[in-house]
């Protein structure tokens, strides 16, 4: 089943009204695209007549991966409305900001995510009944319609709102498949990598979706046999937790040919295409939508410019990095000289806005490029390094360099299944390093093992070991199971979690102790750096 470019996805929508394929499977409920079409037209009369003309046609969906999401999607698809993904793992003052933020005039929850919400509209309540059996509309809207507001991660700052209108998103879609495919989808809706390789090629192929209200490592096989699943997303930690469950037989029993797998880490890629016999695909995608890179044969990169895309690295002041240098052990040579913004330079139509923040949009886009907010390096093949966010510099013992590539090296400790590194304040001047290490199911920390596991990184800068190890037993995600380091950064030392650190001139790591803790917060104070010290609310332990 051939499709053909589309110019909204309204127009998606409509192509699959005579379509007797499965196009959507839930647990054991199943509808037909012919079905799917039935339900979106639905509620497509039912937000048609509900919302206020004079206002922007913005609505709030806070829900699980659940059927009645996908219908509210193409629903408002053929409306003309906006969906609002609200994340439902923000709470209280954070989450009302979001809601009134974009503007949304309800918010549609179940049972169990509205507890939250003032006055939501619940899905038990089946409000656009009246409306089924309803006709498709006479009209589409205009490919310049807003049809998204995609919320960013949040993990620097507020979360900002990108706008995706019917045109950007009906060609969002990731391709290469077709009717014969079976579409697994974990991870949120609310996000812009569920939609762009799940549910949007879905639909534009005819291609069966397969709904799992949330990720769920140990019935992920299950799932992916079960419904013989031939491409599915993932995000972050989601293969690490994969490799954690017990292997078994049927481990490369199933159908699957492809996992999208943005921010894995290597060791988990290579792992999981040794486990399971399916090819991983990593890359890089900007939120915003302006900057997209192609998977490269260099595990751990973020990837080559796609055709078209004139990518760039360049510093503070505009100018292009220089070409990134490598000693005989891998160490990246020249990082000030390598490292700097990730940018588009040619991407004036290819970011479309935040949603009611200019400051935000100008800080982004200028003079026709798109600055990422990313750090990166580019190595002579003309590969793409990541190097943290903009900010993540740091400065030890008057040498910069940047988190990522501390951060990678780390995480090859073998029983590591997880690893931020953050920069934390010294007593004297500038930063050191704090790694936060979740161990793998059933490991024990070992401070000699560790050390000498350092000390066989031949590609480990001399100022990169950390200071301070927190031995956490779940690293902090955000909503969209993104690593959140704010947390991290902000408690540093101070925290419940065990601490291991390397007093100065020690190369041995040991516990650390509340008068470790008091010793380090008066050399603050006697170096007259106490405005640097970490700043932990209701923290008995930062008062030192």
């Amino acid at each position: 089943m051939a499709s053909q470019p589309a110019v909204t996805v309204a127009e998606l929508v409509r192509r699959r009204a005579d379509d007797d394929n499965i196009g959507l499977v839930y647990g054991t409920q199943s509808w037909s695209w012919r079905e799917v079409v039935a339900e979106a037209a639905a509620r497509a009369a039912w937000l048609k007549a509900t919302l206020d003309p004079d206002r922007p046609p913005h609505f709030g969906v806070l829900l699980p991966n659940v059927p009645e999401y996908v219908f509210e999607i193409l629903g408002a698809a053929l409306a003309g409305a906006c969906v609002v993904g609200v994340n439902p793992t923000r709470r209280g003052a954070e989450l009302e900001r979001d809601i009134e933020h974009t503007g949304c005039q309800f918010v549609l929850a179940d049972a169990g995510y509205a507890d939250p919400i003032e006055r939501p509209v619940l899905i038990e309540d089946q409000p656009w009944s009246a409306h089924a059996g309803a006709a498709l509309p006479e009209t589409d809207p205009p490919v310049s319609a807003i049809m998204f507001l995609l919320f960013t991660s949040g993990s620097t700052s507020a979360p900002k709102a990108v706008i995706r209108t019917q045109g950007r998103v009906a060609g969002s879609a990731v391709p290469g498949f077709t009717a014969d495919d079976v579409l697994y989808c974990p991870m949120p809706l609310s996000h812009g990598n569920a939609l762009s390789s799940t549910l949007l090629p879905a639909l534009t192929a005819g291609a069966r979706l397969v709904l799992r209200d949330r990720f769920s490592a140990t019935a992920w096989l299950d799932d992916v046999r079960d419904h013989r699943v031939t491409f599915t997303n993932t995000v972050g930690r989601a293969l690490g937790y994969l490799l954690a469950t017990p292997p078994s037989d049927q481990d490369r029993d199933h159908r699957l040919k492809a996992v999208l797998a943005p921010e894995a880490s290597p060791r988990d890629m290579s792992g999981f295409r040794d486990r399971f016999g399916a090819r991983v695909i990593g890359g890089y995608g900007s939120s915003e939508g302006a900057i997209m890179l192609l998977p490269a044969k260099k595990p751990g990169s973020l990837g080559t410019a796609p055709p078209g895309h004139d990518l760039v690295v360049l510093n503070a002041s505009g100018a292009e990095c220089a070409t990134a240098q490598f000693d005989s052990a891998g160490v990246l040579c020249n990082a000030e000289e390598a490292i700097g913004e990730l940018v588009r330079r040619n991407a004036r139509d290819a970011f479309e806005g935040y949603w009611n923040n200019p400051d935000a949009e100008t800080d982004r886009m200028r003079n026709g490029a798109f600055w990422s907010g990313d750090l990166a390096y580019r190595d002579a093949d003309g590969v793409f390094w990541f190097a943290g966010r903009v900010g993540e510099w740091l400065r030890v013992d008057s040498e910069n360099f940047a988190v990522a590539p501390v951060e990678r090296i780390i995480a090859r400790y073998p029983v590591a299944a997880a690893v931020v590194v953050v920069g934390v304040p010294d007593p004297l001047a500038g930063d050191q390093i704090l790694a936060a290490i979740e161990l793998a199911t059933g490991t024990e920390f070992d401070p000699e093992g560790f050390a000498g596991f350092l000390a066989a990184q031949t590609d480990l800068g001399t100022k990169w070991a950390p200071r301070f190890l927190r031995i956490a037993p779940q690293i902090p995600l955000l909503g969209n199971g993104k690593v959140n380091k704010v947390p991290v950064r902000r408690e540093a030392w101070l925290c419940d979690d065990p601490v291991w650190w390397r007093p100065p001139r020690s190369e041995r790591y040991r516990p650390m102790s509340d008068d470790d803790r008091a010793a380090i917060r008066a050399e603050f104070v006697e170096h007259g750096r106490i405005a640097a010290y970490p700043a932990v609310v209701d923290n008995p332990a930062a008062a030192g």
